[in-house]
């Protein structure tokens, strides 16, 4: 009786989990540059019901495996291009990355809108993705898709969360006057538009396995175990442009995450009358045996 108790609650553990991932989803649904997080769920291992005592003779004869509940196994962010919008500021930096991954049997390999292919031997891979580099708080490199970048007092190219933008040589780009002195290249390599010099170029880095990143707080990634992410340098034969004047929206979609919000709701209710429902026959027979 107790077991529909457990696998109840964790039911519910499991709904408010997902409805957690989905607000946060929806809170972020104007972050430049947001990735979508799904939540992931499985089930906890299952149990093989025997009959204690035997039956005719046979010693425990298998009745068959019994689920004993699910838990939120862990979120994963939706490693994809967002959309891009003109917004006409000079300050605005839009990377788009469409990195392509050569097939064995020929051409590209094809991904779906997650942004994963599944081959023939059942292997899933991944699309790479390309991420500025930024200086994170412990003073050490993060990654990240956010473009609203302007310039601080002091001429540091920073993000909207005033993290240092980092150049190809590790170190925080710093630049004379405003962003509209300047043009920024597909490449990245900023120019002055007065003399036509190079005034440094943006570090970007392609993560080889997206899904080796992990959140790190403010809008950063990191790899938190070294070589998950598989990190290299960006070079000029991957498909990636960054485009000024221009912003990535979020990849959140906001009609299927009200339907999986609402989704969520009616789950946890539903496990929530369960707990409800053995609540009240538990008190129930309590109450008959103190009148025995």
């Amino acid at each position: 009786m107790l077991r529909g108790l457990y696998t109840a609650t964790a039911g519910m553990m499991t709904q408010q989990h997902r409805h957690d991932t989905v607000t946060q989803n929806i809170a972020n649904l104007n972050t430049t540059g947001y990735k979508q997080v799904e939540s992931v769920a499985r089930s906890f291992p299952e149990v093989m019901v025997a009959l204690q005592n035997g039956d005719g003779g046979r010693d425990n004869r298998e009745v068959g495996k019994l689920n004993t509940g699910v838990f939120a196994e862990e979120s994963i962010s939706m490693m994809v291009q967002g959309d891009v919008t003109e917004s006409n500021s000079s300050d605005d930096l839009a990377l788009i990355s469409d990195i392509r991954v050569a097939n064995p049997q020929g051409g590209n390999i094809a991904f779906d809108a997650s942004g994963k292919a599944v081959q023939a031997n059942g292997q899933t891979i991944y699309q790479p993705q390309a991420f500025f580099n930024v200086e994170n708080p412990a003073g050490g490199i993060g990654y990240t898709r956010d473009g609203d970048m302007h310039l601080a007092s002091d001429g540091r190219l920073v993000t909207s969360m005033n993290q240092n933008v980092l150049g190809q040589d590790g170190q925080p780009i710093v630049l004379a006057g405003s962003m509209d002195d300047y043009w920024v290249r597909e490449n990245g390599t900023i120019f002055n538009k007065a003399t036509g010099a190079a005034s440094g170029r943006i570090g970007i880095t392609v993560a080889e396995q997206p899904n080796g990143l992990t959140r790190d707080g403010e809008g950063l990634f990191a790899e938190k175990t070294q070589g998950a992410g598989s990190l290299r340098a960006a070079t000029n034969e991957d498909a990636i442009e960054v485009k000024q004047g221009f912003l990535e929206r979020s990849t959140v979609d906001a009609a299927q995450s009200m339907v999986d919000l609402t989704a969520a709701l009616r789950a946890y209710e539903a496990n929530q009358k369960v707990v409800q429902f053995y609540d009240k026959s538990l008190d129930k027979a309590v109450n008959e045996v103190g009148r025995v």
